[in-house]
């Protein structure tokens, strides 16, 4: 017979290399891990085929990004944990639970959407874009953003947030000969670096105090952090969340944002202005809600702060955007990116003051996925008329409606959603989860400065919106031609997902906004 010191003598008598050994969950992991195999898959595939049939490595991503979007409908409502201590099978780097999934799907699938549009952007780059490089950077960034939500360890996080950070910086500077496109990826590059700098110095200084890099214990310990170690810590809760604050483009760490917009190719600033901010906003939710609960009096009042300047900043340069500047409309959407990052802060503000933090956070996921399919769609359409307009100005939207139809009725459905106007009902309703998750939280103040927001985003949504159905100022015959510019497949496949997409949420809203009333970890 047994005594209850005999399992834990012999569990200490076995080699260390024998107790770091764990279990791998492949289900669990199979949505980063697709995506990172296809981008190997295409960097080899890149040295054998010829270049006059380049294009395939392109849809040998976009099926990948698919297939990678499919391994996620095994994992609904079956949370899963991997690579966890064999001691403690609670504590683990890796779930896939309804807020990873959640942040997956999104990640995944605007990667997708991304990835259309790329497919007739490379091709009219005419060789100024590299493709086998471009799809590889591409898909390893993706790869690093699926992985970021599922990672419950700092160590983890970090690595995601730099796998998914650093090929981007190529992607913004990777045309040939563009000077706008190298200052661009400058810009993104030093600004992202000093975030990561920052960050890892926190990080380490919370390792220092607590011991610990797996989030749960982080939450455990640092709350009796021993007296000569509590300055320490407190430094460390602070400077991770600067960093964290520079990856979501909260102001005043926002100025990279616009030029940087401005100068990558345009799918690309698709991409950063949707996924890169899942990156920065999922890392902040699991450092904040997860590790650091105990610091709420902390981060709640910092997270407000910068919620109502970075709405208030984003809006106001959306709001001052002149028409007739070149990419102009690039850079409203820039600013309007901006804003939009302001209202998904809110909650996340929220969840200090609140009883169910984890409904705020639902509030910010559901804002977040309603944002990307409309955010993706406007985009499409701007990178439609970029090909007959390459200074892509908000004035060479006036008469779109009159040339083609169907495209400006689709860029007028994904303003108003933006704005929160009908019939852009999901827009409309992703924002009261969010005024709710502030009047909930107690922070009236930061509601008004919401509402205030709103007010002032309507105006430059509706100019956009009203100018699209005005009476063109080019002749007849050039809007002619204009009409009978056959928009590529690709391009117009990425419009109809985003379209359908935005349109099935604003007849069914409930698909989204029953995060805001569930538990996500």
């Amino acid at each position: 017979m047994s005594t209850p010191a005999q399992p834990l003598a012999e569990a200490l008598s076995q080699p260390l290399a024998q107790n770091l050994v764990q279990s791998v969950d492949w289900l669990a992991i199979a949505p980063p891990t697709v995506t990172a195999v296809v981008g190997l898959v295409v960097l080899v595939t890149d040295l054998f085929v010829p270049d006059a049939r380049k294009s395939l490595l392109g849809w040998i991503s976009v099926a990948g990004l698919a297939a990678a979007a499919l391994t996620l409908l095994p994992l609904v409502n079956d949370d899963r944990s991997t690579f966890c201590l064999t001691g403690d099978a609670d504590v683990c780097s890796y779930t896939a639970d309804t807020f990873t999934l959640a942040l997956q799907f999104l990640v995944l699938g605007g990667a997708l959407v991304t990835a259309l549009l790329s497919v007739t952007a490379v091709k009219d780059a005419d060789r100024g874009l590299p493709e086998g490089e471009f799809w590889f950077l591409l898909l390893s960034s993706a790869a690093g953003a699926a992985l970021l939500p599922a990672s419950r360890d700092l160590a983890t996080l970090i690595v995601a947030l730099e796998v998914a950070s650093l090929p981007a910086f190529a992607l913004v500077g990777l045309r040939q000969g563009d000077r706008r496109s190298s200052e661009a990826a400058l810009k993104f590059f030093l600004s992202s670096v000093t975030a990561t700098a920052v960050s890892l110095m926190g990080i380490s200084f919370v390792y220092a105090s607590t011991g610990t890099l797996y989030l749960t214990q982080v939450a455990e310990r640092v709350q009796d952090v021993d007296g000569q170690l509590a300055t320490l810590a407190q430094t460390g809760v602070v400077l991770t969340l600067v960093g964290f604050a520079f990856k979501t483009a909260a102001v005043p760490f926002h100025f990279w944002v616009p030029d940087t917009y401005v100068g990558a190719p345009l799918p690309i600033a698709a991409y950063l202005s949707v996924i890169g901010k899942a990156v920065g906003f999922s890392g902040l939710i699991l450092v904040t809600v997860i590790a650091l609960p105990s610091y709420a009096d902390v981060w709640g009042p910092a997270l407000a702060v910068l919620a109502a300047l970075t709405m208030t900043v984003g809006n106001v340069g959306a709001l001052r955007q002149r028409a007739t500047r070149a990419y102009s409309a690039v850079r409203l959407l820039a600013w309007s990116s901006v804003g939009q990052a302001g209202y998904l802060l809110v909650p996340i503000a929220a969840a200090a003051y609140s009883d169910d933090p984890e409904r705020s956070i639902g509030s910010t996921v559901a804002y977040a996925l309603m944002y990307a399919a409309v955010n993706l769609g406007a985009f499409a359409v701007a990178a439609l008329v970029g090909r007959t307009r390459t200074r892509n100005r908000v004035a060479d939207y006036r008469g779109l409606y009159a040339s083609n139809p169907l495209t400006a009725l689709l860029l007028a459905f994904f303003l108003l959603c933006l704005a929160g106007l009908p019939p852009g009902v999901i827009g409309l309703f992703a924002k009261v989860t969010v005024f709710s998750a502030a009047v909930d939280a107690g922070l009236g103040w930061l509601a008004v400065v919401m509402a205030a927001n709103v007010v002032i985003a309507l105006v430059y949504y509706l100019q956009w919106t009203a100018l699209l159905f005005r009476a063109p100022e080019e002749a007849p015959e050039e809007a002619a031609a204009t009409a009978r510019h056959r928009a590529p497949a690709p391009l117009t496949a990425a419009i109809g997902v985003t379209a359908v997409l935005a349109v099935a949420l604003s007849g069914a809203p409930q698909l989204i906004l029953r995060f805001a009333a569930t538990g996500l970890f």
